[in-house]
């Protein structure tokens, strides 16, 4: 496993140090579901955690709840990631709070969902902002940190679409697919620099948004949601759902100085659901 905790005693626990005390991760979209959990397991590493989202209301209850989990030290700036400023400022106040950036999750929410007739040039402008722009705009401004540090970890949450696509997901398809490409390359233009850059693509996780997708269909269908749901988990070899903790395990890992020598890869946490090489 990639963090295993193994009981040392009666009520004792002891994970696998992955390197991340003292170090500084930037995670998009932290206000909750899979950017919470991602803050959240970065910070019982050790790390300290900055994470961002438009909602200042929510970001300040979600810092508050993951440091008195972790008793990390959690920092939360508000942005906008479709606008260039806001992401320079965030970035810039994160290396002002800690000093640098050490690590950046990239992680925002999906593009709505529709065939490709469906949507003009404002949705598709729209959602290139929204999920693919954003993630160039914080590479963009985490390079001179990271270099000025000797090095950094760049993890971009995506979708199992980047493998297979998924039906009426068009919008997300298409840029998920770019997250991957753009990652790609950057794996072999950062290398000599010290950073590593890999794509994470989550299967079916237990979020409000897969949550939605499923009531969205059920609708859709006439049944009930637990109905999609049960035959969404019989599409998956492990038999369920993924849980957002799960997730937030592997990115932890891409994410900290472990991760010595995986970079360029795609890697989906899926439980088997996708069938592709």
């Amino acid at each position: 496993m990639l963090h295993e905790r193994v009981r040392a005693g009666p009520g004792e626990e002891v994970g696998m140090d992955l390197g991340l005390q003292g170090k500084t991760a930037l995670v998009l979209a932290s206000s909750r579901g899979l950017g919470r959990a991602i803050a959240t397991e970065l910070a019982a590493e050790g790390a300290n955690v900055v994470i961002s989202s438009r909602d200042e209301s929510a970001l300040a209850a979600t810092a508050a709840e993951i440091h008195e989990a972790t008793g990390a030290e959690v920092a939360h700036f508000s942005a906008d990631v479709t606008r260039s400023e806001d992401v320079q400022r965030l970035v810039t106040q994160t290396v002002e709070r800690f000093g640098g950036v050490d690590a950046l999750v990239t992680n925002t929410g999906g593009p709505p969902g529709g065939t490709f007739e469906d949507f003009g040039d404002e949705e598709w402008q729209s959602a290139f902002e929204l999920t693919l722009l954003n993630v160039v705009r914080a590479v963009r401004a985490v390079l001179p940190s990271m270099r000025e540090l000797g090095g950094g970890r760049i993890v971009n949450v995506a979708s199992s679409s980047i493998k297979q696509p998924i039906e009426g997901l068009t919008l997300s398809n298409t840029f998920r697919a770019g997250i991957a490409g753009l990652a790609k390359s950057l794996s072999a233009e950062l290398a000599p620099d010290g950073i590593l850059v890999n794509t994470v693509g989550p299967g079916r996780i237990s979020t409000d948004r897969s949550a939605g997708m499923d009531a969205s269909q059920a609708e859709a269908r006439g049944v009930s949601t637990e109905e999609v749901r049960e035959e969404m988990a019989a599409r998956i070899p492990l038999g369920r759902y993924g849980t957002p903790e799960e997730f937030a395990k592997v990115v932890a890992f891409l994410a900290s100085p472990s991760n010595s020598y995986l970079t360029g890869q795609a890697i989906l946490v899926d439980g088997g659901m996708v069938r592709a090489l």
